[in-house]
């Protein structure tokens, strides 16, 4: 049996074709253009689609996707302004009915913990937590072995805790949240105020590596807002892992080994008795591997 699945992501969607053992036959991306709105990223989908199971003769299509997901109805249930109009937006009719297909649909984080899991970093767990480190902060739950989504399809916003009252405003409508300070977009604003000149984050980490004094007091600061908002979540979840992803994951032990002293000092001896933290395995990847799970467990 071979899928198609697709990552629907704000600047580009990735695409590839997939057996049941998670071997890629083609992989590919195309730019998102997500201020065009929901409607045209669909069609744009259900155009590859097509020109996919033309060449593959397809059994069906899987979507890792932004926004908050019913993967039961394959609906976007709630989704920001990053991609206009895409709350309510029926994802597995539309492209069920031009394709003639199965389609399911799930939430990118959860795909990506799916993948982790799958054939990743989490293969050893059962209950874990995976979060995803980008333009904001992801979060997904893995308890006995299954995804739990929340009783309305929400469960893991993590980015949305309130780490300080009254802070910065955030785009979910309150204010002082998790991301808007321990996102890889929180910490690119904290180097731009400090340089002169602006540098990257890829920059900023080697300049880190080399012992820049003024790059190890913006980073001891966005690792302890960090490490802060993940002592909540590990003395509410007590999980046995946390999977790190997203772009800043890129890092590897570094920014792992940073990771764990901090939050080691942290939480709880109880809590840090069993508690492992692993960077993801599969970084551009694991939400293409974790849909095609998700397609595949039913």
């Amino acid at each position: 049996m071979l899928i198609a699945v697709f990552d629907i992501g704000g600047t580009s969607i990735k695409y590839g074709v997939v057996d049941r053992n998670g071997s890629f036959m083609e992989e590919g991306s195309f730019p998102t253009e997500a201020n065009q709105g929901g409607e045209a990223i669909i069609k744009k989908v259900i155009t590859k689609s097509l020109e996919i199971n033309k060449a593959w003769n397809i059994d069906g299509i899987s979507i890792s996707t932004a926004g908050q997901i019913d993967a039961v109805k394959g609906v976007v249930v709630h989704a920001t302004d990053n991609i206009p109009d895409y709350t309510g937006m029926g994802i597995a009719n539309s492209i069920g009915n031009a394709t003639g297909v199965k389609v399911k649909v799930e939430n990118d984080v959860n795909c990506a913990a799916l993948g982790e899991y799958w054939k990743g970093a989490a293969t050893d767990k059962k209950n874990f937590l995976c979060l995803t480190i980008g333009t904001g902060i992801g979060g997904s739950l893995i308890l006995n072995g299954q995804l739990y989504s929340g009783s309305t399809h929400a469960a893991g916003e993590i980015g949305h805790l309130t780490l300080y009252p009254g802070g910065q405003a955030c785009t979910c409508g309150n204010y002082g949240c998790l991301e808007r300070y321990a996102s890889s977009s929180a910490l690119e604003k904290m180097i731009n105020e400090s340089f002169d000149s602006k540098v990257k984050v890829i920059e900023f980490f080697e300049k880190l590596r080399y012992g820049d004094k003024q790059s190890e007091v913006i980073f001891n600061r966005w690792l302890d807002d960090l490490t802060t908002g993940l002592k909540s979540v590990v003395h509410v979840l007590n999980p046995e892992l946390i999977v790190i992803g997203g772009g800043v994951s890129a890092q590897g032990e570094f920014l792992l080994n940073h990771i764990k002293q901090s939050l080691f000092k942290k939480v709880m001896p109880n809590h840090r008795r069993n508690l492992d933290v692993r960077i993801a395995v599969h970084q551009n990847k694991a939400n293409l591997l974790g849909a095609a799970y998700h397609y595949f467990a039913d």
